[in-house]
């Protein structure tokens, strides 16, 4: 395998303008399965941005859209590949299960520890050392909980508890558009629950109770964006595998 091409701050985010206000922020060089899918969706009072990515080069100065307007930062959950830049910004929220590592982001807490390495990328951000990653602390001004409201003045988000891939994980709802931001809960990818404070039982309990959310559009955590079918199927095949390696949730049922 050759040498992978370095890659200068100014070239390593990407932004796509996707369908109601909403634009997808994200890493290109990162490998799919590493790279969070950050979501800036346009309020009329402040903006919304779900997640921040790996926080190696700064958002704020090479992302112009997420200093234009007054946001709300929020994250999914605490993992690092998505917290890395909520220092950035001021007006932070997090649900209440995961403040105390978003405020302390040690590389054992954030999985980094596991997966921030030299195999993520598939072009190396210039300036990077795996042995010196680590996240900078980014206590939450506002912690969440389910069916609290993330106001945007003519948009309101609503946040479900996703517990499974990790105990403070979460999802907002526009029921208006039908808009889930699912975080890593549910993408059109292979589903992680066995990392640092993962529970299989939480991930299916939530997953049932999710199943016939009436969605349009799914933006993920990781990987293409889809709709209502594929949100069902993704969901009815990973409750099949866990019926199949005989999970105690659905056991129960």
């Amino acid at each position: 395998m050759g040498t992978l091409p370095v890659i200068d701050a100014p070239n390593w985010y990407e932004a796509i303008r996707m369908s109601d206000g909403v634009t997808l922020i994200h890493e290109p060089w990162i490998k799919p399965f590493f790279r969070c899918n950050i979501w800036h969706v346009r309020g009329r009072d402040r903006d919304l941005l779900f997640d921040t990515g790996l926080g190696h080069f700064s958002l704020r100065r090479h992302v112009p859209l997420v200093s234009e307007r007054k946001l709300i930062c929020v994250a999914s959950h605490t993992h690092f590949d998505h917290i890395g830049c909520h220092h950035e910004f001021p007006d932070r929220c997090v649900h209440r299960a995961e403040a105390e590592i978003l405020a302390d982001p040690r590389n054992e807490w954030t999985v980094a520890d596991r997966y921030a390495n030299d195999e993520m990328f598939d072009g190396i951000p210039e300036g990077w050392e795996t042995a010196r990653y680590h996240i900078l602390p980014a206590p939450a001004g506002r912690l969440l909980g389910e069916g609290d409201v993330v106001d945007l003045g003519d948009r309101a988000f609503e946040v479900i508890h996703t517990p499974g891939h990790s105990p403070g994980g979460i999802a907002l709802y526009e029921r208006e558009t039908g808009i889930l931001l699912s975080g890593d809960i549910i993408y059109d990818g292979p589903l992680i629950d066995d990392v640092y404070h993962s529970a299989v039982d939480d991930y299916v309990e939530t997953l049932l109770r999710m199943r016939d959310l009436d969605v349009a559009v799914v933006h993920g955590g990781h990987f293409p964006s889809f709709g209502k079918v594929r949100y069902r199927q993704l969901i009815d095949e990973y409750l099949a595998q866990k019926r199949q390696a005989g999970c105690h949730m659905l056991q129960a049922r």
